[in-house]
């Protein structure tokens, strides 16, 4: 496999996951206080959606990806 053929698999993938999931979520600390041997920290969950064109477009970008490669052999 070259690296077209790799490029135009993880979009597919990624464009999948997208579609299936709808986002990721992560964890981001926003304050961190120390006060002797107490340690306080606030941490915060946020969610980042992915549209529903951008994991079409993965969908659609690999697979022509993966057909314009094949057709060059």
């Amino acid at each position: 496999m070259n690296a077209v053929n790799i490029l135009g698999v993880v979009l597919i993938v990624a464009g999948v996951l997208g579609l299936a999931y709808g986002g990721f979520t992560y964890t981001r600390e926003t304050h961190d206080v120390s006060l002797g041997p107490i340690d306080l920290s606030v941490k915060e969950r946020e969610r980042v959606n992915v549209p529903i064109w951008a994991g079409v477009g993965g969908i659609v970008v690999g697979g022509a990806l993966l057909l314009v490669s094949s057709r060059r052999r």
